[in-house]
């Protein structure tokens, strides 16, 4: 009974070792949808950007900026853009919404250095959705 008692708790931790291993390496990969002019939102998406760096240094995360959300990464309105580059350097991706820029005569010259550029704010979502990455309304 004693043999059968220690063989069961032996493979328990080595399942448990197996599944901690494994949650570790996974490559976390997180999309945040910002369409607010809100500032106070905005100022919430740098802290959440900023809080996840911290706890995974190695998180995959975009931004998708559209819709009333593009102030955030104007040159002329944003009130983050020191925050936006230093989250840059650090990994995080700013997508800007080429048809928001469209429909509000918007040149990309006017968007913050170092944006990438997606032609439909709402197909990245649902193409960063389709490909695995979980989903964040950003702000609060």
């Amino acid at each position: 009974m004693k043999k059968v008692f220690f063989l069961l708790v032996c493979s328990l931790l080595l399942v448990a070792q197996t599944s901690f291993a494994q949650s570790n390496a996974t490559e976390h990969r997180v999309v945040f949808h910002l369409s607010t002019s809100d500032t106070l939102a905005h100022k919430a998406l740098i802290k959440q950007l900023s809080n996840v760096l911290a706890y995974w240094n190695t998180a995959k995360m975009e931004v998708v900026i559209h819709n009333n959300g593009i102030g955030f990464m104007q040159t002329s309105e944003s009130g983050f853009a020191k925050e936006i580059a230093e989250l840059q350097q650090r990994g995080v991706t700013f997508a800007v919404c080429e048809n928001t820029l469209r429909q509000r005569k918007i040149d990309k010259a006017n968007v913050l250095p170092n944006a990438v550029f997606v032609p439909v704010g709402i197909a990245e979502l649902v193409l960063k959705q389709e490909a695995g990455w979980a989903y964040i309304k950003a702000g609060f």
